[in-house]
């Protein structure tokens, strides 16, 4: 075997096994499109180099027409794959360049195959030998086909867009890959329109040597993709030691980590987040599997805020309940991304899960002390509240009783007056009413149930607080006025503790009125928007008023400005308030008195 058939079956066999490294990394891989490239020029690199050996050791100008004109085919391809990779590769270039030059290529295949024996020649008259490599190989002389000049300036404008990619990749700070990649492919592009220009066009003999060429640039390329792939292999480490280390740290926080493919709806999980969802270490799970195990009126809510933040390329968070196997319920909470394409499609969501089952069992347990502690306040309210409302119902009580003992006088007479009597009876009706309607209101505030949030009138509820207030606030002789906003929007809140609350500041208003004979005696409660979202509920009055340093500690536990109370009132009515979503604040008045503040949120159908 000839030494020349060594080399080129070398390069062929180099190639192959080049290509046959890197295409599986592709098809494993499928944004890797470099390593595609590099697998197409490794290939058509073989490819010329067959070709080659057979025009450098035949002794037939058929022959070798036939060999010349079949190599251009893995040309052409050979140099579309190295544009595509220095596209993906370095990231560079005009485009248009490598467009404009891989269509004149293409364009110079067509009149390869159609005018002459191939693409270089119109006729080859001879083959003549010249000692290469050692020893004696053909070269053809004949009839040259002047429209290779096409396929000569398709090498031209590549090597233009080797030449621009590698300097803009070097401006970039990517020297290297500018330096040995670009430098390499525009070097081959170089060497290729030189020697073509000085064989076809000045005459130098030369045998054919492409081969040769681009097994250089394919070195280049598959040292490049390799240091590449080394350097993957290292990250894959180290993110292997930091998967470990987070792993570890989201054990230590009881955190449960878990990631979906959604190109093939797998879940990989840790084992502390297949613990909190119930699942064994060895079961496969895709998403809907794990929605199963989501309590059925959460499940809706948890795909409504992976889809929004898939939409909004955001974090997501959520609570919800899980239904596990053995019956058992469970609180998690969770938050995550949802990692998208360029495209905008969805690629994989990833979070991390935590129990916080306690935490709720100690909210639930947290909101039944406090309505227990509301509760207390709203008796106390009553308590001190007693006295006036006895008299308030005992009055329409004494006044059924003298109508029921009028009535009974007038039924005696034996011709008795009817339309007297129905009058009595109307008054009756009304005075029982009234003592009803009293009877009712301190009821709902005695009554002990569960917190129900719906929609409020806000001078519905200013109205009955008045109606309670207005036997004490007569008897104390203080003015109550009220003022309320036409277009007052309704809010979202519990009656009865919204009530507890304006009793509450009403009363401590006209405690702080009591023994004051040197100014009007007057209670100012008003109701107006704030903003779009909050109204805005203030209780003045003329009383002593507050130091500046009492305005915050009003509002503490046990705190008092009276000299017979308690100090739970205000903290009892800032809770529910910042319950509903408002908050409670109290100011000095410029001239004397104190007033106290606070919002409601406007419900929902009324932003609507």
């Amino acid at each position: 075997m000839s030494f020349v058939t060594i080399v080129y079956s070398m390069i062929a066999a180099a190639c192959l096994t080049l290509a046959a490294v890197h295409l599986p990394v592709w098809w494993r891989n499928r944004d890797a499109p470099a390593s595609l490239a590099f697998s197409i020029a490794a290939l058509c690199t073989a490819a010329i180099a067959g070709c080659e050996l057979t025009m450098l050791t035949t002794q037939s100008t058929a022959v070798y027409g036939a060999a010349q004109r079949w190599s251009n085919v893995p040309i052409v391809v050979l140099l579309v794959a190295l544009a595509a990779f220095s596209y993906h590769y370095l990231a560079a270039g005009r485009r248009w360049l490598a467009i404009t030059g891989v269509g004149l290529r293409l364009v110079s295949l067509v009149i390869n195959f159609s005018a002459g024996q191939s693409l270089n020649y119109r006729q080859i008259d001879e083959l003549k030998s010249l000692r290469f490599m050692g020893e004696q190989v053909s070269f053809a002389v004949g009839v040259l086909n002047p429209w290779q000049a096409i396929g000569q300036l398709g090498v031209f404008m590549l090597m233009l867009y080797f030449a621009d990619a590698s300097i803009t990749a070097w401006r970039r700070g990517r020297r290297a890959a500018a330096f040995f990649v670009g430098g390499a492919l525009t070097f081959f592009m170089f060497a290729s329109v030189t020697r073509a220009f000085l064989v076809y066009w000045q005459g130098v003999q030369s045998p054919s040597m492409v081969s040769l060429f681009s097994l250089g640039v394919v070195l280049v390329m598959g040292y490049a993709l390799s240091a590449d792939l080394l350097q993957a292999k290292r990250l894959v480490v180290e993110l292997g030691e930091r998967e470990h280390e987070a792993n570890l740290a989201a054990d230590a926080a009881e955190l449960g980590i878990w990631t979906r493919d959604v190109s093939r709806d797998v879940i990989r999980a840790s084992g502390k987040w297949r613990d909190l969802f119930g699942f064994p270490p060895d079961e496969k799970i895709d998403l809907e599997a794990l929605l199963q195990r989501i309590h059925v009126d959460d499940r809706g809510d948890f795909r409504d805020r992976l889809a929004q933040a898939a939409r909004d390329r955001a974090e997501y968070h959520a609570e919800f309940r899980l239904a596990l196997p053995d019956g058992r319920m469970r609180w998690i909470a969770a938050m995550g991304r949802v990692d998208v394409d360029a495209k905008g499609r969805t690629m994989r969501t990833r979070g991390a899960c935590i129990d916080i089952t306690a935490r709720r069992s100690a909210e639930q347990e947290m909101l039944r002390l406090r309505q227990d502690i509301a509760h207390v306040g709203g008796v106390s309210v009553m308590g001190q509240l007693a006295s006036t409302l006895a008299h308030e119902i005992n009055q329409p009580l004494g006044a059924i009783l003298r109508n029921a003992e009028a009535a009974a006088l007038f039924m005696q007479d034996p011709a008795p007056d009817l339309h007297e009597i129905s009058a009595i009876f109307e008054d009756i009706r009304k005075d029982d009413q009234r003592a009803g309607e009293v009877i009712d209101r301190m009821r709902a505030l005695l009554r002990r149930q569960e917190v129900t949030k719906s929609p409020l009138h806000v001078a519905q509820v200013l109205g009955d607080v008045r109606q309670l207030l207005r036997p004490d606030a007569t008897a104390r002789q203080v003015a109550l006025e009220l003022a309320v906003s036409a277009d007052l929007p309704t809010v979202h809140g519990d009656r009865v503790q919204i009530q507890q609350v304006l009793l509450n500041l009403i009363i401590n208003a006209m405690d702080a009125l009591e023994g004051l004979a040197d100014r009007p005696r007057s209670i100012a409660v008003s109701a107006r928007p704030e903003g779009a979202a909050s109204v805005e509920i203030s209780v003045a009055d003329s009383g002593r008023g507050l130091e500046a340093d009492q305005l915050d500690r009003v509002f503490d536990p046990f705190f008092t400005t009276k000299a017979a109370g308690i100090g739970m009132g205000l903290s009892i009515s800032r809770s529910i308030v910042e319950t509903h979503g408002g908050r409670l604040w109290a100011e000095s008045n410029l001239g004397q008195g104190a007033t106290f503040r606070f919002t409601l949120p406007v419900a929902q159908d009324a932003l609507a």
